[in-house]
């Protein structure tokens, strides 16, 4: 068997920029690139799952403190080509780990082999651990503070390490969810893809735990996505307290709109009130309990209205929702000209029910194991 020769990893420098990648929900890439880019991140690129910047540990800070449609962000420190185990085991005991790692915290390793001829990826993230266990003392569980990622493709390796911890859906102050809720991730990039930049209203008329409604006050406010939470970069070597802290000091806005969300369900009411609070966005929602026929358009100026109404599929409804949808859809007609409207379901059926002028449709994305899909309108007459 042929080998390539066992020449040493390209050293890592500090303070040199790196790739970071920004796990997608599945459909919602090009929405991600274009927040990434609007956030001002260097070498946004859509890439397979989700989106690649380039840049320092700063950046890895910002990212998982500022976007609000990335599922986690991994810092891809490390590559290397390697045909065989015994080769990846050398080459990743030479990786410096003393700088990206902490002696004293716990790390998993996950691998993944796609095409490659290391295939067995049991073998592969055991060769990894070894090598982060006695180059460094660190010790290796199964469920740790820390995980490192080695990802073998046509025989590249490409070394990360989670920077998030927990999925970055979980805003660290949503206690309280109903049987089908939307992920604030998908929520926020929903919103965006509808035109939503923070400066009108938001209604949402089947609002469940408040998700739309809620997210939509945080970016009109300019409130971090992560400042209610920890992640897994204050457990990594590079982390510096004082950056951090720095960079979490951002003034908060005060929106000169309001946003709103009904739904028929008193519980589903007082979970978004307290959410809203855990939030810090109490004073800039309003939620009422009332049915779909009984919505009215708020004072003040047009703006949008979205909602994630039921299909059957997703919470066991196998009565057709038909009535709802046309229900929907002639309240939304006769009572907010002037509005937007962006609904999602599972189905062209339910959504053609509403009699919505709505816009062509982008692609299907992955939600509760189900594809959902964004119709859009235009301004109602």
């Amino acid at each position: 068997m042929s080998h390539l020769p066992d020449a040493q990893p390209p050293a890592f420098d500090p303070a040199a920029p790196f790739e970071i990648f920004l796990v997608a929900t599945p459909g919602l890439e090009a929405a991600l690139r274009a927040e990434a880019a609007a956030l001002g991140f260097s070498n946004v690129r859509q890439v397979e799952g989700g989106v690649t910047i380039t840049g320092h540990w700063l950046d890895v800070w910002r990212a998982n403190l500022e976007l609000r449609g990335a599922s986690r962000v991994l810092a891809r420190f490390a590559s290397f080509r390697a045909m065989h185990l015994a080769q990846l085991d050398k080459r990743a005991r030479k990786l410096p780990w003393a700088a990206i790692l902490r002696p004293d915290v716990a790390v998993s390793v996950e691998a993944t082999c796609r095409k490659s001829k290391i295939y067995h990826a049991g073998a592969a993230a055991q060769r990894v651990a070894t090598a982060i266990r006695e180059a460094l003392g660190a010790p290796i569980a199964d469920k740790a503070p820390l995980t490192v990622m080695a990802r073998i493709e046509d025989d590249l390796v490409t070394i990360s390490v989670d920077t998030s911890g927990e999925l970055l859906h979980k805003r660290g102050h949503k206690e309280a969810v109903n049987r089908a809720p939307m992920r604030e991730t998908m929520a926020a990039l929903f919103l965006s893809q509808c035109g939503f930049t923070g400066d009108e209203p938001v209604l949402d008329p089947m609002c469940g735990s408040g998700t739309f409604v809620i997210e939509a006050a945080e970016i009109a406010a300019g409130l971090q996505a992560g400042r209610s939470r920890s992640f897994a970069f204050e457990q990594l070597a590079t982390f510096d307290r004082a950056g951090w802290e720095a960079l979490r000091s951002v003034a908060r806005r005060q929106p000169t709109v309001r946003f709103y969300g009904s739904d028929r369900d008193a519980g589903a009411i007082a979970m978004s009130k307290a959410n809203a609070e855990r939030a810090g966005v109490t004073e800039l929602t309003e939620f009422r309990q009332l049915p779909v026929g009984e919505l009215e358009r708020p004072a003040g100026p047009p703006g949008l209205v979205i909602v994630n109404p039921p299909f059957g599929a997703r919470i066991g409804e196998g009565a057709s929702l038909g009535p709802l949808y046309r229900s929907l859809g002639s309240v939304l007609r006769e009572r907010f000209s002037g509005w937007r409207v962006g609904l999602l379901t599972t189905e062209i059926g339910l959504a053609r029910a509403t009699a919505l002028p709505f816009l062509p449709n982008g692609a299907p994305v992955l939600h509760g194991g189900l594809r959902v899909t964004l119709y859009r309108t235009g301004v109602l007459p």
